[in-house]
């Protein structure tokens, strides 16, 4: 079978919502090069460095890239997505340079040559997320293994927003809590929670691939016993209470919500918000502070806010 690689130079804002159309177009996996890696410190935690090679990476921006399958549908295909990423500016995403370019590999390039790009990255004192296909050997007894397969899931859950989460769901989440993951994608934040002995799980996502591919990592990552998947609009027809909900999701969804978040959580209950780029990140803190949340805690990393907000007793 041929393939096409579809690819968009854009900028870091982009990148979410970017992965979510490709993903609705039918791509196996979104490859993002971004020049921030090449400066990115490392430490040798894994036995190796991974040279990186300044030629696979562009000047300024972030080149994506995804594989879809050449048939007849094809230009349909890249037309849709075209005009998806376009619909973004109506959110005043910055789509950069928006630079779009297809070419055609083979099956044999497509099928190896993205998982250069995928490493055991540790996002936080106990969670690792370790792609499908490496051995890995933790490295301390309290350590967290997260395994993720890119090829079907919504990224490699080691973007700033996704780490941001991880990092807060981490220092928040307590045993036999009852967790709701909004807009979940690869589920990996409700693995996270799983992990630290939630009592029950909540994944919701509207997105049918999404649901799907959240279900398939739950199962590879055997807590499929404590997480429920289900397609759902947000926290539309969602009954609490629950003692942490957490959003990794646009700016503009999260303040259409607070109110629904408030309701479903317990007095005392914690909300956990990100994928919010910072120049949206007063509209969202006036969003929570008008639903009746305390900011608790402000976390950024790189160009990403997330917040730690509570239902005050």
């Amino acid at each position: 079978m041929k393939w096409s690689e579809i690819s968009i130079h854009t900028t870091n804002e982009a990148v979410e919502p970017i992965s979510h159309i490709l993903h609705e177009a039918g791509a196996s996996g979104v490859v993002i090069e971004d020049p921030f890696e090449l400066t990115k410190e490392r430490e040798d935690q894994f036995g190796e460095i991974y040279q990186l090679n300044p030629d696979d990476y562009p000047e300024e921006g972030v080149v994506m890239k995804a594989y879809l399958p050449v048939n007849s549908f094809l230009g349909e295909t890249v037309e849709g997505i075209k005009d998806a990423i376009n619909n973004l500016l109506v959110y005043d995403i910055d789509l950069g340079l928006n630079n779009i370019s297809i070419s055609e590999v083979n099956e044999e390039e497509w099928a190896t040559a993205w998982k250069k790009y995928y490493n055991p990255v540790k996002i936080s004192e106990k969670f690792t997320i370790v792609p499908t296909w490496e051995t890995y050997e933790p490295v301390s007894s309290d350590e967290k293994i997260i395994e993720l397969d890119p090829g079907m899931a919504f990224g490699t859950g080691t973007h700033p927003t996704t780490v941001l989460c991880i990092q807060a769901i981490e220092r928040t989440v307590k045993p036999q809590d009852k967790v709701i993951d909004v807009g979940t994608g690869s589920g990996v934040l409700s693995i996270a929670a799983a992990m630290l002995d939630a009592k029950e799980v909540l994944a919701l996502d509207l997105d049918d691939v999404a649901v799907e591919s959240a279900k398939l990592n739950i199962k590879l990552n055997k807590v499929h016993p404590t997480v429920t998947v289900k397609q759902n609009n947000l926290l539309k027809n969602v009954e609490g209470p629950v003692d942490v909900v957490v959003a990794n999701i646009l700016a503009e969804v999260i303040v259409r919500f607070t109110d629904d978040v408030y309701r479903v959580l317990e007095n005392g209950g914690t909300f956990i918000s990100s994928g919010i780029i910072s120049m949206k990140k007063q509209e969202v803190k006036d969003a929570l502070i008008k639903s009746g949340f305390k900011i608790e805690e402000t976390m950024m990393m790189e160009d990403w806010v997330a917040f730690i907000a509570k239902k005050e007793e």
